[in-house]
């Protein structure tokens, strides 16, 4: 089960038990939304509370991230498993985004949030 929020450019999902491919479609959805909408978009993703998730969930993952590798700018994960801090970083290969690990979700906010300035020419 997944709760999803859109709030402008931040998208928010949180995964709460199975993450089923279902769910992963919802999110995809929402994200499509948001670029839809705000162009280039920030993730925070918490799966602090997921308890497992299937292969396909994984395939569509590589697959969403791969068409939109440049719809992201900045994405926060919490957790505290070391397997997904691991395919979070594996992850890196396919989206040109800020990828970070967190595990404090306040903490994660606020970076996803951020506003980064591009540095001043001439």
């Amino acid at each position: 089960m997944i709760s999803v929020n859109v709030n402008n450019n931040v998208i928010s999902m949180t995964v709460m038990g199975q993450f089923t491919l279902d769910d992963y479609k919802e999110f995809e959805e929402a994200v499509l939304y948001g670029i839809k909408f705000q162009g280039v978009v920030n993730l925070l993703i918490d799966l602090r509370d997921m308890l497992s998730f299937s292969l396909d969930v994984a395939w569509e993952e590589i697959r969403f991230s791969r068409q939109h590798a440049n719809d992201f700018d900045r994405v926060a994960v919490l957790t505290s498993n070391e397997w997904i801090a691991w395919s979070t970083w594996i992850n890196r290969l396919f989206v040109n985004a800020d990828i970070q690990l967190f595990d404090d979700v306040a903490d994660a906010e606020t970076w996803v949030r951020e506003t980064v300035v591009a540095p001043h020419a001439g």
